[in-house]
């Protein structure tokens, strides 16, 4: 079985797909998430920051929606527009993970949904 994750705290699906997913066996994993902002459903701001931390701020709602939080990420993907943003990203991402941190992969993709910089996808317990 497995529970459909949703709040209005992130941005709705803009597809056929959920914003997560909870297991039975208490694994969360969430959809991709670009800097979309929930209240108006347009990309926060043109640059990598912006886009960034909206991404994260809609991660950590939808895993607070789902019971969890980052303290029980497992496993994260994050997709670039432009793989020279790596270090300016990896500073901001160290402001929600501070220790214990998730395995993570970094890929650059020809192209995000909506033009976005940077998406983020999470796996958490």
């Amino acid at each position: 079985m497995k529970k459909i994750i949703k709040t209005d705290k992130a941005p709705k699906a803009i597809g056929p797909y959920s914003q997560a997913v909870k297991c039975d066996s208490g694994l969360i994993l969430t959809a991709m998430q670009i800097g979309l902002d929930p209240a108006g459903g347009e990309l926060k701001g043109h640059d990598i920051e912006s886009q960034t931390r909206q991404a994260l701020e809609n991660l950590k709602n939808i895993l607070e929606a789902a019971g969890s939080g980052f303290a029980n990420v497992v496993k994260s993907t994050l997709y670039f527009a432009n793989l020279d943003d790596f270090a300016r990203v990896n500073e901001l991402y160290s402001e929600y993970f501070s220790d214990n941190f998730p395995a993570r992969a970094a890929v650059e993709v020809p192209r995000l949904p909506k033009g976005a910089l940077i998406g983020i996808e999470m796996t958490a317990e």
